[in-house]
């Protein structure tokens, strides 16, 4: 199960030598993987396919450095981080800080971002701040999804998985050519598990899956040099609140920590759906020999229905029942060139989308429910160019630059009412308000130049060395919890964050191409990071309120690398290591209304210093047909869930072992595979919320990865 791609035409006993037939597009143009000077990891469908991988979470076990995860108390929200860089918190209003693209159209909101693997055809993961191509939002990197084209081809695929915890999943794909340069195809999935836990205090099962999803699409390619993909998609998530597990005693009602990490006390019930689509339609036109054209333009949209029992008892001490919905339309015109020793893209890009949403805070010991609701209406405009120039055979150089303006409109509403139960905004019993607490509109601009320079060298026609600067930047807002009665700076939101990238690196084969790989090392400078603090009000206001702000700035530095070895034409290992030291220079917090650094006492969050991991691939004729065997050993060092350290929080090392068997006939039309994952049943957190003392009822708690699992999985094919 290598790290580093595996081209999908390629025999797999040829894998391990197929470094010049890697193909990526992670500068917006089809080079092989050798010649990009970008750190770029890549999985292909059919890796995928080999170890099982069910959702994008796979990537997060085999990617140095990378973080990639269903956020806490959810089923299909996705936070990501890579080289420590990223964004914990999926509220309305908040920037994620790796962009996530599915075909090359930006997915602007985490809420059903948890894609399930099916039609893709590669998984690119972009390490390092990719503001220049990918523009805003992509700091810490990004991940391109990218789906199987249809070819002309009559083309059909079921597929059915039945595994651990009642797991049922059936999938149907097919291809139909309708004439000779016009072909429609499409895909409906269903995923089904039991949970891992139960709710103690409802009955309801924790940790299940209850999954639909659908794609569309239809190609038209009348000429050679002309083509047009329209495709739609679309996933309702209707698997049962995520409450997390009570981590230590509650102050009320004699609570300890259930037994089975799965279990919940938690007694806040509600509707938990969240449904997701969007179309899109992508052409392309070849001009010339020197000029392609290419636009994107989609349309998608998202609404999240939610309940989160943050105390986890069947007591209100700390329950939020919440409402997200946005909409997003983009369209993107691109220019592809190449000229005899020089070649680039250049482009135009247009965002129009709105995120709001509205939640409650319930505090039973308080008396009151905190009601919060806000929206924010995004237009962003950006314009931007990478062009190659080759001085010789061996050298070449890169620049670029993209230049980027966010203008940005925001509602933002708090109060309080009295007594702890739903507010009116969240179908609770009407009442008037017992305080304002925030009222205020806002609007701003963001604007910023975001540079790319790279020098690369061939020192053979296998191994290639690079060194490149890049910036990126995460745009600015509002905190959509902001608490303008306790912190009226609140109003004026926070500014852009930004890193800035140096890297070397070095990738290619040796030893006949039975050795390959790549490695790269880089320095970044992470600066005005958009930090969410506990303050202490000024006078004359009292009180603490979490606030949003450019509190802090880190210096990050580390190290990746990934190789395969093929040992024989039957047998080859893959390693992939990144080493991480991500560390704050500066912490400003609010302590008595004077800011204060307070960065010795906090740590950048989903940093393990260390992420290794390591397989063999074993492949043979067996019984009429191929038979491929994967182990395979993942491990990630201690790292902390939030930047306070916490004891009861702070996940230790832990490693990952997981086993696939697949079988394929000699005419490949059937497929058998048999998966196990976290075979030893180790246990580790993946998220996790810290509200500790007697106000919340020393609400901790945490989420956790999923126990040990095995999987039957037949496939047609046809």
């Amino acid at each position: 199960m290598s790290t580093i791609a595996m081209a999908q035409d390629v025999a797999p006993q040829d894998e391990a030598s197929a470094i010049d037939d890697i193909v990526v597009s992670a500068r917006r143009r089809e080079e092989t993987l050798k010649d990009v000077p970008v750190a770029v990891s890549v999985l292909t469908a059919e890796r995928l396919e080999q170890t099982g991988a069910q959702d994008i979470t796979a990537l997060q076990q085999q990617t140095p450095n990378a973080t990639v995860q269903i956020a806490r108390g959810s089923n299909s929200t996705l936070i990501s981080f890579i080289r420590g860089v990223g964004q914990q918190d999926p509220l309305w209003g908040f920037e994620p800080g790796v962009g996530l693209y599915v075909d090359d159209v930006y997915i602007a909101r985490p809420q059903g971002a948890v894609l399930d693997i099916f039609d893709v055809n590669r998984i690119e993961v972009l390490r390092g701040p990719q503001g220049t191509l990918y523009g805003r939002n992509t700091i810490g990197g990004a991940i391109k999804y990218v789906t199987q084209p249809l070819g002309h081809d009559l083309d059909f695929m079921a597929r059915a998985t039945v595994g651990s915890y009642n797991e049922h999943n059936f999938l149907v794909s097919a291809t139909v050519p309708v004439t000779e340069t016009l072909s429609v195809g499409g895909t409906v999935a269903t995923y089904r598990h039991d949970g891992y836990g139960r709710n103690r205090t409802t009955g309801e099962e924790h940790y299940n899956k209850e999954v639909n999803a659908y794609r569309f699409s239809t190609e038209w390619t009348p000429t050679d040099d002309f083509s047009l993909r329209i495709a739609y998609d679309r996933v309702d998530d209707e698997s049962a609140p995520r409450h997390g597990h009570r981590e230590v005693n509650s102050t009320v009602g004699g609570f300890t920590p259930p037994d089975d990490v799965y279990d919940t006390y938690a007694g806040l019930t509600g509707e938990q759906d969240v449904d997701t689509s969007g179309v899109s339609v992508t052409g392309e036109y070849r001009v010339n020999d020197m000029l392609t054209i290419k636009s994107i333009t989609a349309y998608r949209e998202g609404y999240t229905d939610t309940v989160i029992d943050f105390d986890q008892t069947p007591l209100p001490s700390l329950d939020v029942p919440a409402y997200y919905g946005d909409h997003q339309f983009t369209t993107e015109l691109q220019g592809l060139f190449t000229g005899e020793n020089w070649s680039g893209v250049a482009g135009l890009f247009y965002l129009d989308g709105s995120s709001k949403g509205a939640f409650d805070t319930i505090a039973g010991g308080l008396g009151v429910v905190i009601a919060a609701a806000g929206k924010v209406e995004t237009k962003s405009i950006s314009a931007y160019a990478d062009f190659t120039y080759d001085f010789s055979d061996r050298l070449h150089a890169s620049i670029g630059g993209r230049w980027t303006s966010d203008e940005k409109d925001a509602e933002v509403f708090r109060a309080f009412y009295l007594g702890a139960t739903r507010s009116p905004l969240q179908g609770g019993t009407v009442r008037p308000i017992l305080q304002t607490r925030t009222n205020y509109t806002a609007n701003d601009t963001f604007e910023k130049f975001t540079p790319r320079v790279s020098v690369s060298y061939d020192f053979s026609d296998e191994v290639t060395g690079y060194a490149s600067i890049s910036q990126g930047f995460k745009s600015g807002g509002w905190d959509m919890r902001g608490d303008a009665f306790l912190v009226p700076q609140t109003v004026d939101g926070y500014q852009p964050e930004t890193v800035t990238n140096y890297e070397l690196g070095l990738k290619g084969s040796v030893a006949d191409g039975r050795i390959w790989f790549a490695a790269s090392a880089f320095y970044a400078d992470y600066q005005d990071m958009q930090i969410t603090t506990q303050q202490v009000a000024t006078p004359p206001a009292t009180g603490i309120a979490s606030v949003v702000d450019n509190a802090g700035s880190a210096t990050i530095y580390g190290f990746e690398f990934e190789t395969t070895i093929r040992f024989t034409d039957n047998l080859s290992a893959s390693w992939a290591v990144g080493h991480l030291n991500n560390e704050f220079d500066e912490f400003f917090t609010l302590i008595s209304g004077a800011p204060v650094d307070i960065s010795n006492t906090r740590e950048p969050q989903n940093s393990p210093s260390l992420t290794s991991f390591m397989s063999l691939n074993w492949h043979g004729d067996f019984a009429g047909g191929r038979l491929t065997i994967v182990p395979a050993l993942s491990y990630r060092s201690a790292y902390h869930l939030f930047d306070a350290p916490d004891p009861v929080l702070d996940q230790d090392a832990y490693a990952l072992v997981d086993l696939s068997t697949t079988w394929t006939d000699s005419t490949g039309h059937y497929e058998i595979g048999l998966y196990g994952r976290n075979l030893t049943d180790e246990v580790y957190k993946v998220g996790g919320y810290n509200f500790a003392g007697a106000t919340f009822n020393n609400s901790i708690s945490a989420f956790y990865g999923p126990p040990r699992t095995y999987q039957l999985q037949l496939t047609y094919r046809y």
